[in-house]
């Protein structure tokens, strides 16, 4: 773990004051405004294995065939793994395994643009037409694309409208930010931008349009310098377009939108309709180590942390800040993260509020809402501890929607 806070630049007083002082937009509301002191790692219920590992089973029961959940407590970790990670040849699953993890990679984008704004490179309440001339609507700022209140139209609604033709029309293709953005933009505006919540791949495509506009690096060279190297996430790689997962490696199953017909093997693809909204492959080893480090501030400074978590309303137990989700399980804990669907995929990643017990749950089959929803039972075993986890009232809960054309019905 990095012991010294990863940010650059002279000007950062300057930025930070400026961060500060800001107001908070309508609809937004900072950490802390609404909610009861955050509770240490240290005052949480200890994890529960049986649970976790009664959830991940519960996930192969309803189609998965594999799941993994890795717990980092502290100094100590708990691991769990079920079922196969390669369906043809009937390897285990293990804790170890890299997999793709869709829109948690989201979360390392907006870490480097919050990087971005502590070097006075980038201001959140800027026009995103600044510093991408005529790219979007001029309403458009760099914080409602980073907290999907943009109204940018997501193209992954039609590209995906029926599941398994969708991907294999692109599983192979190579687009260009520019080509992504205009699907987007062949369609109207969702809403207003500065509204409500709507959540949309595009903005995380302008995203990484920022992203290497700014510093004149492609995203790979960005997240490699001031993420994955730094926090020598050995596990991480932005391989696109490349096809293969490198190294030890869970296989991805994508069901198709009937759940009759065999799964098919999505594990080699571009990912390139994904790019900087969902390229990235990882571990859960690695992904605990980023999100603690995020937490604990390693990677941004106080006051880009505290816009990080401006918490937009999703629902009545999710809340949405920059490139990061707050979930609020049924014991009163609340946990930070995301979730990631790509082709064969399902994340959940999430910390707790000082970045001291991390877990990431995956599975490796998509398009299956049962095993969706039956994921958020980690979090609960793992935060919340025994009794919460065996209550029923996570299943009271808003029903999960996948990251992948998530207005598709």
């Amino acid at each position: 773990m990095v012991s010294t806070m990863l940010v650059r630049g002279t000007a950062l007083g300057a930025v930070l004051v400026s961060l500060v002082a800001g107001p908070v937009q309508a609809g937004q509301a900072a950490e802390g405004s609404s909610q009861p002191p955050e509770r240490t790692a240290a005052a949480l219920a200890a994890p529960d294995r049986a649970a976790l590992r009664e959830a991940l089973r519960a996930t192969l029961r309803n189609g998965a065939p594999g799941a993994i959940a890795r717990v980092q407590d502290g100094n100590t970790v708990h691991t769990v793994a079920e079922g196969v990670a390669d369906r043809s040849t009937g390897r285990a699953i293990t804790a170890a395994d890299r997999f793709r993890i869709g829109s948690v990679t989201k979360t390392f984008s907006a870490a480097v643009l919050l990087q971005l704004v502590d070097e006075g490179r980038l201001r959140l309440d800027a026009p995103v037409d600044e510093y991408l001339p005529g790219a979007v609507d001029r309403r458009i700022t760099v914080r409602h694309v980073l907290s999907h209140r943009s109204g940018l139209y997501d193209y992954t609604n039609q590209l995906f409208a029926r599941t398994v033709s969708g991907f294999e029309a692109v599983r192979n293709k190579i687009f260009s930010y520019r080509q992504l953005l205009d699907l987007s933009l062949a369609e109207p505006l969702t809403g207003r931008p500065g509204g409500p919540y709507a959540y949309s791949n595009a903005n995380f495509v302008v995203a990484g349009m920022l992203i290497e506009k700014l510093t004149g690096n492609s995203v790979a060279d960005e997240y490699r310098s001031r993420i994955i190297t730094p926090l020598k996430l050995t596990d991480t790689f932005y391989v696109h377009p490349a096809t293969t997962l490198p190294g030890r490696h869970t296989r991805g199953y994508l069901r198709n939108d009937t759940g009759s017909s065999p799964y098919v093997d999505s594990t080699r693809q571009t990912a390139s309709w994904a790019q900087s909204a969902g390229a990235i492959i990882s571990s859960a080893r690695d992904l605990n180590t980023f999100l603690s480090a995020l937490l604990r501030g390693k990677l941004t400074s106080a006051a880009a942390l505290t816009e990080m978590r401006r918490w937009t309303p999703v629902n009545s137990t999710q809340k949405y800040g920059l490139g990061l989700r707050r979930r609020d399980l049924s014991c009163g804990v609340s946990v930070y993260g995301h979730t990631g669907a790509v082709q064969g995929y399902y994340t959940y990643a999430y910390t707790s509020g000082d970045g001291k017990r991390s877990v990431t749950a995956v599975t490796n089959t998509s398009n299956n809402t049962t095993v969706l929803n039956t994921l958020p039972r980690t979090l609960e075993a793992a935060f919340c501890g025994a009794a919460a986890a065996r209550s029923a009232q996570w299943s009271a809960a808003p029903a999960e929607r996948e990251d992948i054309a998530p207005d598709r019905p």
